[in-house]
């Protein structure tokens, strides 16, 4: 059926709205796609479903082709699956609570682990039934603090989830490498380089997790590779740690006054000032030890401090921090980190702001300070023994020179937390790193037996004795896919989507007042649909020419075919908005030529 411009339901508009910030949210918006009706929640118009609709066709095929069969479970779950993992509690605030009129507790799910588990063990239990692949396309909600970019970062969104139930290891390995294949000719056929990056598992536990990113500066994930190949989530790079240093010609350390020197600019330069290296080479950030406090706010309300000592020379990354510190706080999942306020630090007067150091007393590596034993100390990799610092006293005006790590202080555990640079060793010997941001588009883990074991979800092997199911879990973000394309796909007129996604394949233009005009344009109009082709048929009388052609680029359809002045000779104008080339093409041929260029986008 022909889409026609003056019966769809469809207002472009000239301005960008007023709270878009990058360009898949403005041109979007602009050209009819989606209308925002709340922070990160946008209602979807006609056009916008057309291409949502193929995106998650494209990914429903993939999936079909690695055997995965296709479920949906409602959105709105109760508690109880959820308490039983402990998630309900470790996503905190990240997702959408609410109760029944009977006061029993619900979510809107964020994702569904446990409802996918609970469904398999309802109706297998033998070897025989797996190995076992199933997905939905569904929607999901999260909680977001702050919502932005469109559909990049939403509070509801869909997604396309599926997992895998395997009888042993060597089978989860099948299915995981088979998901991560369909991946990528998924991103392939959406039009989206993709790059699979080392990441952590997060909430989501299991052994194993990549994250498939775009490559584009609005990204908001920042990643590493190397010229070699290495490639990684900057939360799961792992730092190329030095070799320990023998330290027993070393000199026992001293406590020095260093007056106004709160910040490692001041204490650097006080140190060249007042206590000059015998070597002559000048100290610099990189021989402090900075002590940064953090607050983490546990489940059941209780705020825990946690005291980092990281070189001086590097910022602290508190999204690494928040990836790599639930396993030394006991949690099973990702928390949130900020930097401990002026009242937490009050709470701990011993925490000398600006000379906090992690204290003389090997005994006890918790700052080695009296009544300082709440606090857990923990240190980046490159603290290792013997090791030498420039550190806090935890005296008002008073450092420590030359505090050697493993002889005078010890540490609870040592945590990824600063900031990877430019230029860093990758941990696999390959090379310098890069640093590149992009959005994430999948991920893919491998649970291993955590969700099985909660539920109890096991079969009988060969052997008739029962063994617990291995999973591995499997995402893609649909919407998110539809803003990359556009993020992607657009020039300074308006969007040009890939053939495989576009809303029409061409976007029949009636140009002029003439009646014989429309008259072969709509006859045009027939025989382009009859031939197969998907068609928008801008076929509103009173329009301007300027205005249809600026609402065809803006809308973004790969062909625009125009029909006006040049029917007196019979032809029309045939336009590729992707290279801007344009022909003029006998009405006779135009159905075959349409189509060829069809075959060549």
């Amino acid at each position: 059926m022909v889409l026609r411009l003056s019966q769809l339901f469809l207002r472009t508009l000239r301005e960008d709205p007023v709270d878009a910030e990058v360009a898949s949210h403005k041109l979007l918006v602009r050209a009819g796609y989606i209308r925002r009706a709340a922070p990160g929640i946008y209602s979807w118009l006609p056009m916008g479903l057309k291409v949502l609709g193929k995106a998650e066709q494209i990914v429903r095929q993939e999936m079909a082709a690695i055997g995965s069969q296709e479920v949906h479970f409602p959105a709105l779950l109760p508690r109880e699956p959820y308490e039983a993992t402990n998630r309900w509690t470790e996503y905190g605030d990240g997702i959408f609570r609410l109760k029944d009129r009977k006061e029993n507790d619900y979510l809107l799910a964020p994702t569904h682990e446990e409802m996918f588990t609970l469904l398999v063990k309802d109706l297998y239990s033998s070897y025989k039934d797996l190995p076992l692949s199933l997905f939905q396309i569904q929607t999901k909600y999260r909680d977001e603090a702050r919502p932005r970019a469109g559909l990049m970062r939403g509070r509801e969104f869909i997604m396309k989830d599926s997992y895998s139930f395997d009888i042993d290891d060597d089978g989860l390995e099948n299915s995981y490498q088979a998901h991560r294949a369909a991946y990528f000719k998924i991103f392939e056929r959406l039009g989206l380089e993709i790059i699979a990056v080392k990441a952590t598992s997060g909430a989501m536990g299991g052994s194993r997790s990549e994250e498939f990113l775009h490559p584009t500066p609005v990204g908001e994930d920042t990643f590493v590779r190397s010229t070699a190949g290495y490639a990684a989530n900057v939360e799961a790079v792992s730092t190329v740690v030095p070799a320990d240093i023998d330290y027993t010609d070393f000199a026992a350390a001293e406590v020095r006054d260093t007056p106004d020197t709160p910040t490692i600019e001041t204490l650097v330069a006080a140190a060249n000032q007042l206590a000059p290296r015998a070597d002559g080479v000048a100290y610099t950030g990189a021989d402090t030890l900075k002590n940064v406090v953090l607050a983490i706010d546990l489940p059941g309300g209780e705020r825990q401090l946690v005291v980092i000592g990281v070189p001086g020379d590097r910022g602290v990354d508190l999204k690494r921090i928040e990836a790599n510190i639930s396993s030394h706080l006991g949690l099973g999942g990702e928390v949130e980190v900020e930097a401990a306020n002026e009242a937490d630090l009050k709470k701990n007067p011993l925490l000398v702001k600006g000379y906090i150091g992690p204290g003389l007393d090997l005994a006890n590596p918790v700052l080695g300070l009296e009544g300082s034993s709440k606090l857990l100390y923990l240190v980046d990799p490159r603290v290792v023994s013997g090791s030498r610092w420039i550190t806090g006293a935890n005296q008002a005006g008073k450092h420590v020179f030359g505090l050697v790590a493993g002889r005078d202080f010890g540490w609870d555990g040592v945590i990824e937390a600063v900031e990877v640079r430019e230029g860093d060793e990758a941990p696999d010997g390959s090379g310098p790193l890069e640093i590149a941001r992009g959005i994430e588009m999948g991920h893919v883990f491998q649970l291993g037996r955590k969700y099985a074991e909660i539920f109890d979800l096991k079969v009988l092997d060969q052997n008739g004795k029962q063994v617990v199911v291995t999973m591995g879990s499997y995402g893609v973000g649909v919407t998110r896919a539809v803003a990359a394309i556009a993020e992607k796909y657009h020039d300074d007129k308006g969007l040009v989507w890939p053939i495989a996604v576009a809303p029409a394949e061409v976007h029949l233009v009636a140009v002029g007042k003439d009646a014989a005009v429309f008259e072969a344009a709509e006859k045009l109009a027939n025989e382009l649909e009859a031939a197969g082709l998907e068609v928008l048929f801008d076929d509103r009388p009173k329009v301007s020419p300027g205005v249809k052609f600026g609402d065809a680029e803006l809308i973004g359809v790969p062909m625009i075919l125009a029909v006006g002045r040049g029917l007196v000779d019979g032809v029309v104008e045939l336009k590729n908005r992707s290279s801007g080339e344009t022909e003029n093409v006998p009405l006779e041929q135009v159905v075959q030529q349409v189509l060829t260029l069809r075959d060549s986008l």
